[in-house]
């Protein structure tokens, strides 16, 4: 099974913490669009031996495309490839696109998976943000796609400056009363080059509180937990049967195909990426050029890569894999690294018992040491 990843790289307007690629101008969308088009024949034959069991069109805002936009591409999809027959596709949308027309204009799609950017219930977190949509948008939108779709996702940003915690539990709760099944939260994060990044450099937004965004983000796996949610993943919250397909096979190490500018795709042991450039990337594909970069990755780039997704995930890292696919020694550093975490309650190890009669063994990241992974990983990488 694989993935394919579509990349829409138009917004209304810039987040101010956003380092995605996006252009805020859309003169060039009709052209985009048949440089997608024409990417995916081109591409037809990478995963040819493959089923394809997910779309995803993230961005950018894929919701500034038309419903018939959109068929386009999924037709092209099923043109070029073999889709299996239940196929999750999900759409990224922004609250201000999705009017009543809209979501039922989608529902009659073959889209069955909207994940909305609500990032806060509240006018001034999202006045503070740049974002397009206001607090009556955010709720308007999950009270009419909740009635067309079953499978919805929000994100939602903790961490933001002089957001309480109670301020924040109003949040979850709201996400909760709409029947939500799934919730992607991230800490707001100052990205370099950013205009967040700009703002607190000159003092005119306050720096980011680390111990806030703690207290947030254990607040959070304690109220999704009560409400029947699964932490699967860091930033990932779902209630059983409406986990993200598409995302897992990322971090399960999946083949998927990126298509689009600044898009990546991933098999075996290659990546690839494509220019994040819409111009070049529509001029190179017009002339039948692919305007990607391709890399090998190594036996310790590849170790290195399943450590930071599995630590991140409820599967965790298989010591058995670690040893089998990536070597005798890799296994021998990771087991010796992973001691000092473990002894401080941050990795932990779980053995399950395997048909033969004896055990695997799996390294996971416990409760207290979840909101420090991406630092304990990269202290378990192989240089």
């Amino acid at each position: 099974m694989a993935g394919i990843y579509i990349h829409i790289p138009f917004c209304k307007q810039a987040c101010f913490y956003c380092d995605f690629h996006f252009s805020t101008s859309l003169k060039k969308k009709e052209a985009l669009i048949q440089a997608l088009v024409k990417e995916i024949e081109l591409r037809k034959e990478e995963l040819s031996n493959q089923s394809i069991d997910t779309i995803y069109f993230g961005g950018g805002t894929p919701s500034l495309l038309a419903v018939d936009e959109l068929q386009l591409l999924i037709d092209t999809v099923y043109k070029n490839f073999r889709v299996t027959d239940d196929p999750e596709i999900t759409l990224e949308a922004n609250p201000d696109d999705l009017s009543i027309k809209q979501i039922s204009g989608l529902a009659d799609a073959p889209i069955n998976r909207l994940s909305i950017g609500i990032q806060s219930f509240f006018e001034e977190d999202l006045k503070a943000m740049n974002r397009a949509h206001n607090a009556q948008e955010a709720k308007a939108c999950l009270k009419h796609a909740s009635k067309y779709f079953d499978n919805i996702t929000i994100d939602l940003i903790y961490g933001i400056p002089n957001m309480g915690l109670e301020k924040w539990d109003d949040n979850l709760n709201m996400a909760f009363d709409f029947g939500i099944n799934h919730i992607s939260s991230y800490a707001l994060t100052v990205e370099p080059k950013t205009a967040l990044d700009s703002f607190v450099k000159k003092g005119t937004y306050p720096p980011i509180d680390e111990n806030l965004a703690l207290s947030h983000f254990n607040h959070l796996i304690d109220r999704t937990q009560a409400e029947g949610f699964v932490h699967y993943e860091t930033s990932n919250f779902g209630k059983p049967d409406y986990f993200s397909r598409h995302n897992t096979s990322y971090w399960q190490g999946k083949s998927y195909l990126g298509i689009g500018p600044s898009a990546h795709s991933f098999y075996g042991n290659q990546r690839r990426w494509n220019i994040s450039n819409n111009p070049k990337y529509i001029k190179a594909i017009q002339k039948s050029k692919l305007p990607n970069t391709v890399e090998i990755l190594s036996l310790k780039d590849q170790y290195n890569e399943y450590v930071m997704t599995g630590l991140r995930t409820i599967w965790g890292v298989s010591l058995d894999k670690v040893k089998n696919e990536y070597g005798e020694k890799r296994f021998q550093y990771l087991k010796t690294g992973a001691e000092k975490f473990i002894s401080q309650g941050l990795l932990a190890v779980s053995s399950e018992a395997k048909d033969d009669g004896n055990y695997t063994d799996t390294l996971i990241t416990t409760q207290k040491g979840k909101f420090l992974v991406d630092g304990i990983a990269s202290e378990l990488f192989m240089i």
